[in-house]
């Protein structure tokens, strides 16, 4: 079975790099490297597709907007 993910790359304040794949519950791991990250996510991913009995249907993946909001409390 094929089963394409969309999977969120983010880099914490510790400079390591943090992968989710939003559509499977738990799914997320942390590395140095984006080589890395991305080859644990594919093995984290693995092992949630054999534990989750119904996978949800993918949303069509548009893309991701990062945006500075200047917020300032009362």
């Amino acid at each position: 079975m094929n089963v394409n993910l969309t999977v969120l790359i983010e880099q914490g304040e510790d400079g390591a790099y943090i992968a989710t794949v939003p559509s499977l519950k738990s799914c997320y791991t942390q590395a140095d490297t984006i080589p890395d990250v991305l080859e644990k996510i594919r093995e984290v991913a693995m092992l949630c597709l054999d534990v989750e009995s119904d996978v949800p249907a993918m949303n069509k993946f548009i893309g991701v907007q990062q945006m500075e909001i200047v917020h300032e409390s009362a």
